[in-house]
């Protein structure tokens, strides 16, 4: 038998223990840390630009296009697509976990180069990229001029040329998405001055296009050459052109007089920006900024520590009063909230100690269960380096539990070897040996159970799945190693560190005094059990009623996903009716600015604003934000983030002419911009875009006026005035103008063109041909653009066009390849998500023709709620399973099987007072308290089960067991809770989580084990009466 072998050599068992140990040890240092696994699938995203194109003309000559070669990917959940007014088409491309990022990026692109060939011209010019990364931003860093000295443009143009480059370059970082725009050649044209020279902008874009070059001249004797050849000499003639100036002296054209026509004679050159589409300000000063996305499998803490010291790095090359400043930046929390729960720990394994003290009153004996918690811990680690794990929130939480289930081991075996001890006056070496014959059964029948409990839980799939693996992997190690080390280690500690009867001094008047208590309690127990089990129907009916009010109130529960943390970051996005101009939704931006810094001045950090742009799309009328709040130690619970959020939407509510939505990140990066629920309102009847915007503005006016939704809104922009131009084709082919002619002075003089590059300090940048805004501002300005017919003359556009004006989309949406809007927003305060889901399920019904997609967190909360029941019910069947095959009987099980409930009920009401809900966290406590509750019973079943193989009656056998087991059940139960305590208290960053768990674990091991210890003895009673036979004994393990 093992623990005799262990107990005779107990060297041995201290080398095992020290090799586990420093396994473990090496296991810590080297795993890496995070907030949470790699929950949120991996995504690929595609990015193309078709500068000038209306978003109608980009999603149906772009967006279609690529579209329709996705297919034929594997793991492919689904993908949804924007294709935008300032011309960018980009589809996110989502998969689900078991794909391989490096994989999936590879299989996009080749989809993508299917559909390349397809493309406009100007699009395939300026390339599509296809980048994996997480949905959501890692960080945002801000680069900001105290001085004023600095244009945004100009603080754009550093960051764009000095800085992203080295940043996108740090393994981790998915993708870089800057607010602002490098520098380029502008080229404002005016069209009166064109006319003057009988020119076009065609004529303007092929002078540069000739001038602006590189020519490839080769060199003076190159090879071959003949034996006499003297010379060797590299030949350059004109190359890429570098100022403003150079720029102004390209020759257009040589009029008959012999004197040349130079592009500074017809249009205005400067070097300003890219584009203009974006603006944004830090604090109140001129800013620039970026945000980084993880890729797909990369570390956050790591690539976030990288990121701020390649800023470092680079710092000392900033201009005078530039600073950098972090308006988002997840990691903060990540570190705060994995030391919140390493303090946890620590503070649960003290509270473990002393409970074990109070109980077993020698430091001898509480040592042996005490060595037990490093060595399982320890081991634990290394188990998790061998998985491929990581140190994250779940993991850790799981330790926490674990230490209250892997010191009952011990003392179970501490506390029975004691007895022997003292009731049988036998050596430490002899009573160590004939109680692991008594409890070696039942240390194996508690690790399997809790194993059948947790093991389900890392067969299941999706987001979920990868959150209970963690758990499951992690506690289920940690029990397999705790019932090694009580097999091995602690018999061979209690063999050789407790003391004979005759050796032990009589307890102290504080202990004199518990025992009393605890031994009047255990008369009055064996008073109330004899009461119990006399009356079998009077409790069998009190336990259905328990029964069916475990169902009707965890039927009743709120469902969720995780809860919502206090990460010490808000978020906020703003529009302005659409075809405001950009100054006055810059003025928005400047207001809430001002509202933060004035009335949250003592929780911000820094708050960061860019115009131009959302979570939507770009737009003038559009715009976002970023603030990083103060520490947690500063803020109470009046400067929250909820509390910070709270107060701003009701400030913000009633704002004319604008819509401001304050936001929290989300529960999980990647999964979604915010918090809240997300979903795609589908066009699956071909119902044309007016009847989807009718059914979408149906929807969210509906859920605006439910009292049990928030921030309900759309998130994309709205349609906006279009001047739609209608070209007279007959008369301009009696005018002799090309077609190919019209469309590109349109392009160039409204659009603007790309026409190619120049070199600016070294770094090549774009060359831009636009209209000069003064002859592009109101419709009558097409008049002044003329084009030259086939005979030399100029008409102009009034002469063979015409306008009108109409509606168009600002953003076309598109989710699994159909017309689709997307709708995000939150449950109110004190409702559930799951309950918001519902009532969005419920609206989107009443319309006909349109279907509802979940995506992000929303989708993965819609998988686990499909999920949990299967979960429950794998896991108990484990459990029956198990105790069949231990007990070699199929009714002693149900005894076990029947506690279930009793721990249940003290799990759901906790877990509703507190005000939590039905999430992933309270399964995970649930499913703890299901494999606690059954772990009591079995400690009383086994023995009660010995005694009435021994001859005993199933009363007799039942009243012996439960008075025998009290004392370790009560004493591991309370272990358990000292040591989950620490959660239910927490404070701090991360503590909803800690909070939630403590208190569900909590509520269900103290109903567990009050009502476990009255009834399984009743369970067992009848149970064996129904199985009248008695069975054989079975062989010792």
């Amino acid at each position: 038998m093992l623990p005799r072998f262990f107990i005779h050599r107990p060297v041995f068992a201290w080398v095992l223990a020290i090799c586990i140990m420093a396994l473990g040890t090496i296991a810590v240092t080297q795993l890496p840390v995070e907030q949470y696994p790699d929950i949120a699938p991996p995504q690929v995203n595609i990015t193309a630009n078709y500068t000038g194109a209306s978003a109608q003309t980009v999603e149906d000559s772009v967006t279609q296009v690529i579209e329709q070669q996705i297919k034929g990917i594997d793991h492919l959940l689904y993908f949804s697509s924007t294709s935008s007014s300032s011309g960018q088409a980009r589809i996110t491309v989502t998969f689900d976990q078991r794909a391989n990022p490096d994989i999936a990026q590879v299989q996009v692109q080749n989809s993508v180069n299917q559909a390349i060939n397809r493309l406009p011209q100007e699009v395939q010019q300026q390339g599509v990229t296809v980048a994996k990364s997480q949905g959501d931003s890692l960080m945002v860093v801000s680069l900001y001029d105290t001085h004023r000295r600095m244009e945004r443009v100009d603080v754009s143009d550093f960051l764009v040329s000095n800085v992203q480059d080295p940043i996108s370059r740090i393994p981790g970082v998915g993708e870089i998405n800057v607010f602002g725009s490098p520098y380029a050649m502008r080229i404002w044209l005016d069209p009166h001055k064109l006319r003057a020279f009988d020119l076009m902008p065609s004529d303007v874009r092929t002078a540069i296009q000739a001038q602006n070059t590189q020519v490839t001249a080769g060199e003076l004797g190159a090879l071959p050459t003949g034996p006499e050849q003297a010379l060797n000499a590299t030949v350059t003639a004109q190359s890429r052109l570098q100022t403003a100036e150079q720029f102004r002296a390209i020759i257009l054209r040589t009029l008959p007089s012999g004197a040349a026509v130079h592009l500074g004679d017809v249009a205005r050159v400067e070097i300003g920006a890219e584009n203009y589409q974006t603006s944004s300000f830090l604090n109140g000063y001129p800013a620039a900024g970026f945000s980084v996305t993880l890729a797909s499998g990369a570390n956050a803490l790591e690539t976030a520590d990288a990121v701020r010291a390649e800023i470092e790095r680079l710092r000392p090359s900033f201009p005078p009063g530039l600073e950098v400043a972090y308006p988002r930046d997840s990691t903060p929390f990540v570190r705060v909230s994995i030391e919140g729960v390493i303090h946890t720990l620590i503070e649960a394994i003290v509270l473990v100690v002393v409970v074990m003290f109070l109980f077993l009153q020698n430091l001898r004996a509480t040592l042996i269960p005490a060595i037990t918690v490093p060595v399982v811990l320890l081991g634990t680690f290394g188990v998790l380096a061998v998985a491929g794990f990581t140190i994250n929130t779940l993991t850790l939480f799981a330790m926490v539990l674990a230490i209250g289930l892997l010191v009952d081991d011990a003392i179970v075996v501490v506390e029975n070897v004691e007895r022997i001890i003292h009731e049988e006056h036998l050596p430490p070496r002899e009573a160590t040996e004939k109680s692991m014959g008594e409890i070696t059964g039942a240390l194996v029948g508690i690790t399997v159970v809790l194993g059948a409990v947790f093991l389900p839980m890392a067969l299941f799939g999706g987001s979920t799945g990868i959150i209970y693996r963690q758990f499951s992997i992690t506690i289920a190690s940690a029990m397999a190693l705790s019932a090694l080390v009580a097999l091995t280690l602690t018999p061979a500690l209690c063999a050789t560190l407790l003391k004979p009867a005759s050796a032990m001094k009589p307890p102290g008047r504080f202990f004199a005094a518990f025992n009393r208590g605890v031994e009047r309690s255990q008369n009055a127990y064996r008073g109330r059990l004899g009461g119990i089990v006399a009356h079998p129907r009077r409790w069998m009916a009190f336990y259905l009623l328990l029964v069916i009010g475990v169902v009707v109130l965890y039927a009743r529960m709120p469902t969720g996903f995780l809860p919502v943390e206090d990460q010490g970051q808000v978020t906020f996005q703003f529009s302005t009716p659409e075809g405001t101009p950009m100054a006055r939704t810059e003025a928005l931006g400047e207001q809430i600015s001002r509202y933060f810094m004035e009335h949250e001045k003592n929780s911000l950090d820094v708050v960061f604003v860019v115009v131009g742009r959302n979570n939507a799309g770009t737009g003038q009328n559009a715009g976002q934000g970023f603030m990083a709040l103060k520490p947690w130690a500063e803020r109470d619970a009046k400067h929250s983030a909820g509390a910070i959020i709270a107060r701003a939407n009701a400030h913000f509510r009633n704002l004319p002419d604008a819509k401001v939505n304050v936001l929290a990140p989300p529960a999980v990066r990647g999964l979604g911009q915010s918090s809240g629920f997300e979903l795609w309102l589908q066009d699956n009847s071909a119902a044309g875009r007016p009847a989807l915007q009718a059914a979408q503005e149906k929807v969210v006016q509906a859920a605006s006026d439910d009292d049990r939704l928030t921030s309900v809104r759309l998130n994309g922009l709205g349609d906006k005035a279009e001047l739609h131009l209608d070209i007279d084709q007959a008369q301009a082919s009696a005018l002799g103008l090309a077609q190919a002619d019209i469309n590109s002075t349109l392009s160039s003089a409204w659009g603007g063109t790309y026409v190619n590059d120049f070199l600016d300090r070294g770094r090549v940048k774009r060359v831009y041909v636009q209209g000069d805004q003064p002859y592009r501002s109101v419709p009558d300005d097409i008049g002044q653009w003329y084009v030259r017919g086939s005979n030399g003359q100029m008409a102009s556009f009034a002469s063979f066009a015409s306008s009108h004006w109409s509606r168009g989309p600002q953003l076309q949406q598109r989710f699994n390849g159909l017309p689709a809007m997307q709708v995000q927003g939150s449950a109110a305060e004190g409702r559930s998500s799951g309950e918001a889901m519902q009532t969005m399920q419920a609206l989107v019904a009443e319309q006909p023709g349109f279907a509802l997609q979940w995506s992000g967190l929303s989708y993965q909360e819609q998988l686990s709620s499909n999920q949990t029941v299967w979960l429950y019910a794998a896991s108990i069947a484990f459990i029956f399973l198990c105790l069949a095959a231990l007990y070699e009987s199929w009714t002693v099980p149900v005894a076990v099987m029947l506690v279930i409930p009793l721990g249940v009920i003290g799990t759901v009401i906790a877990t509703t007072a507190a005000g939590f809900v039905n999430d992933i966290y309270f399964q995970v406590g649930l499913l703890t308290t299901i494999g606690l509750s059954a772990k009591n019973a079995i400690l009383i079943v086994e023995f009660a089960e010995a005694e009435y193989r021994a001859g005993s009656s199933a009363v007799d056998a039942a009243l012996k067991g439960a008075r025998l087991r009290l004392r370790p059940i009560v004493m591991t139960s309370l272990a358990f809770v000292a040591g989950v305590i620490p959660l239910a208290l927490a404070t701090g960053a991360g503590a909803v989580s800690r909070r939630e768990i403590g208190v569900s674990v909590i509520g269900g091991m103290l109903s567990g084990t009050l009502l476990a210890i009255q009834l399984v003895p009743l369970f067992f009673v009848l149970v064996r009466r129904l199985g009248r036979a008695k069975p054989v004994s079975p062989p010792t393990p």
